[in-house]
């Protein structure tokens, strides 16, 4: 395979196929992120990608997932993205799913009839980074897209049959907005109803705008009863009809799976037991990216 730099995937593709279809992030302006700040955004040659494809055929049969790699697979023109998908469908053939990041403005940029096509040759997951779904916050993180663009792309995309794996960042408001926040992004997952949520707990990068920051003063962190409290806020105003809403990222202070609603109540007690002190927090020190 010819992989250049670092390679990022979500966990949930970790038995994939790790198919590195661009270089970098399309967007690659958000504060808190440090993944892609050495890469200049590239969509790699077709005859790269081929012999990458034909290398998987020759030696990853015992693989049924394959996951596109940089930061924003979605980005590729329809055209390019569905040959590509065409040549995993013919070479890869026990192959049951692809999966890609992807961002407000590469959903955007399909049809929905374009992305049901992509649905329709293997596309079946696409991971969003939305952040938050507060306004103030999201152009304070310079993420490209306000609220009501993150819930229009995420039901274009769940329209299409694709299901939807979000990510949100616990602490990224800082403290002054943790509850808004909290509340902004709950209204937005519930409006999207998405399979998968992912909540992480920010840790500041060094070399990033953010760090850069909260060295100066101007982003408080929120320390992590206060993050646990936010995520608190966050799953109580959140109403997915059948969606599985993971806290259980390295980051995170207090493991979680919950499908919702069914385990709503039992998670949200569980979290007040950690408030109260019965029970205990990951230490600081075994928090990892």
């Amino acid at each position: 395979m010819h992989y250049e730099g670092m390679i990022i995937r979500p966990p949930s593709e970790a038995d994939s196929i790790l198919l590195q279809v661009t270089l970098g992030c399309s967007h690659n302006r958000c504060t808190f992120c440090g993944t892609y700040k050495e890469k200049r955004f590239a969509i790699k040659s077709d005859a790269v990608i081929a012999a990458d494809i034909a290398f998987a055929a020759r030696h990853c049969g015992r693989q049924d997932r394959v996951f596109l790699c940089d930061g924003d697979a979605l980005i590729i023109p329809f055209a390019r993205l569905l040959s590509i998908l065409r040549a995993i469908q013919t070479q890869l053939p026990w192959v049951k799913r692809v999966g890609a990041y992807a961002n407000a403005k590469s959903i955007d940029l399909k049809t929905p009839e374009q992305l049901e096509q992509l649905r329709g040759h293997g596309l079946g997951i696409l991971y969003l980074g939305m952040e938050s779904g507060d306004d103030e916050t999201l152009r304070q993180i310079r993420k490209g897209a306000d609220s009501q663009k993150m819930a229009a792309m995420g039901q274009k995309a769940r329209a299409a049959g694709l299901a939807l794996s979000i990510t949100v960042l616990v602490g990224i408001a800082g403290r002054r907005r943790s509850q808004i926040h909290a509340e902004q992004t709950g209204r937005v997952l519930s409006a999207i109803d998405p399979e998968f949520v992912g909540a992480l707990s920010l840790m500041l990068i060094p070399g990033t705008p953010l760090h850069e920051d909260h060295a100066a003063g101007r982003f408080e962190l929120p320390p992590a009863n206060e993050m646990l409290a936010e995520l608190r806020t966050m799953i109580a105003a959140t109403n997915l009809s059948n969606g599985l809403f993971h806290a259980n990222h390295a980051s995170n202070y207090l493991p979680l799976r919950a499908r919702l609603p069914k385990d709503k109540a039992a998670t949200l007690a569980l979290i007040d037991k950690a408030l109260e002190g019965r029970i205990g927090l990951k230490p600081e020190f075994m928090r990892a990216l």
